[in-house]
């Protein structure tokens, strides 16, 4: 099934970077991983653009989006580089860093999701060392350098259960079209024989455990 209009109008309206064809598929794939009644997880928040859709579909299967995120902004927005929005540095005195879990608490607010998110403040391999659970989804989307894509999959990939799915963003196999670190990742997690691709859209990669091997 498809978003709600309600889910799909908080999505488009939300600030971030993912297009509509790969919202819905992550859609597509947070609702088939929900049936496992397991809890599905983000790595990479940001403002919560693809947490909404990640939310509706845990919603709709009765459970939980764990999205997890330190909210200081990737390399790339950080000042002076692409992806940098002024109007998410914290301009309080003695700070002056990147912090999106402000804009990020509106977003869920707007969209009627708080009660179905848990936003867990942190770096992503210290949450992922004291993770206890198998989960149904690991949505990876957070930093993109070799270091930060490597250490999410590392550390999130072995906690997807059995016939749980793992997803992948910015994903381009061609450099000409963007960074390589999460094909890189993509392709150690095929060619781990853990798991195996479901479908493609663009930049989006859903992958299937079906394996051991990680």
């Amino acid at each position: 099934m498809a978003p709600t209009p309600e889910i799909l109008a908080a999505f488009e309206t939300a600030k971030g970077f993912m297009p509509v064809d790969e919202g819905l598929a992550l859609y597509a794939a947070a609702e088939e991983a929900g049936r496992l009644g397991l809890p599905l997880v983000e790595v990479g928040t940001y403002c919560g653009r693809s947490t909404i859709l990640l939310a509706g579909a845990a919603r709709a299967a009765g459970g939980v989006v764990v999205t997890v995120d330190h909210h200081r902004g990737s390399e790339e927005q950080q000042p002076g580089w692409e992806y940098h929005d002024a109007s998410l540095v914290d301009d309080a005195p003695g700070v002056g860093r990147m912090d999106t879990l402000p804009t990020f608490r509106r977003t869920l607010y707007r969209a009627g999701l708080e009660e179905h998110v848990v936003a867990v403040v942190g770096r992503s391999p210290q949450v992922a060392r004291v993770w206890g659970r198998p989960v149904g989804l690991v949505f990876i989307d957070g930093g993109h350098t070799d270091e930060h894509a490597s250490a999410d999959y590392e550390g999130w990939a072995p906690h997807v259960a059995p016939g749980g799915l793992l997803v992948i963003h910015d994903v381009f196999p061609d450099p000409a079209d963007g960074g390589q670190a999460p094909y890189r990742v993509y392709r150690r997690a095929v060619e781990s024989g853990a798991f195996t691709e479901v479908s493609v859209t663009r930049s989006l990669r859903v992958l299937r455990r079906t394996g051991l091997g990680i």
